[in-house]
């Protein structure tokens, strides 16, 4: 009796060391790839955004350049979140107010992410688009497109280079309902906001950028899906600065 008390304890720690074995070789979200949660529904849930940094924003301002040579290193999910929540982020969830001004609270502008493999760290290749409600990703397309986005922005080869590259485009009808034909200037006003947010956010957060307007709209629509509705109007390549 004592010999099979004996068996079934032995036994039962060699399971449990085989179960500890496995957990410790269990690749990790934040280790291997994206987490569960993106490979389970397209969502990703992005880091909070800070509201304190390293550099002021006048330090940012003096720093800030448009530079177009990046390194292959990757960008964190920290920065996809800081980037994003710069340009179209909730800075006020009860009233809903965006880190960019808007005219009206008509908020036209759209975010679409378009990462390169291995651009980000947790983060696999494609095109995501930015939900600023829940501060998340949606993924949109699967895939590293950065070459193909490269040639529809007129050849630029730092849009295949950079790990990342931000798309901003705006349905202009949710400003003209409002405004009338004016609202079309209200919101090339309200995508320079974002655009300067993005260049002061990368500048402070040690990462690099340039804005381009420079593209094949029907291209890059094509390549991003994006909806009939929404103009292209701004690329910014973001990774670090190789030069």
């Amino acid at each position: 009796m004592i010999k099979k008390r004996k068996m079934i304890i032995i036994v039962a720690v060699v399971i449990s060391l085989i179960l500890f074995a496995i957990y410790l070789a269990w690749p990790r979200a934040s280790e291997s790839g994206p987490s569960t949660v993106e490979k389970a529904s397209g969502i990703i849930e992005l880091p909070a955004p800070k509201t304190e940094g390293k550099m002021s924003v006048e330090g940012a301002i003096q720093k800030r350049r448009s530079i177009r040579k990046y390194t292959d290193e990757p960008i964190t999910l920290e920065d996809i979140s800081q980037l994003l929540w710069a340009a179209q982020g909730i800075t006020d969830p009860e009233k809903g107010y965006r880190a960019a001004p808007s005219a009206g609270r008509t908020y036209p502008l759209e975010i679409y992410l378009v990462v390169g493999k291995g651009g980000v760290k947790g983060l696999l290749e494609g095109v995501y688009h930015y939900d600023p409600s829940a501060h998340a990703l949606k993924k949109i397309l699967e895939g590293d497109i950065r070459s193909d986005l490269a040639k529809a922005a007129h050849g630029q080869p730092w849009v295949a280079e950079a790990p990342v590259n931000i798309v901003i485009t705006a349905d202009y009808n949710r400003t003209t309902n409002k405004y009338g034909d004016l609202g079309a200037r209200f919101v090339h006003m309200e995508v320079g906001h974002a655009g300067e947010n993005i260049y002061l956010e990368a500048t402070a957060r040690g990462l690099a950028t340039v804005s381009l307007g420079s593209f094949y709209e029907d291209q890059v629509k094509e390549l991003l899906k994006i909806p009939d509705n929404e103009n292209v109007l701004y690329i910014f390549p973001v990774g670090h600065s190789a030069s």
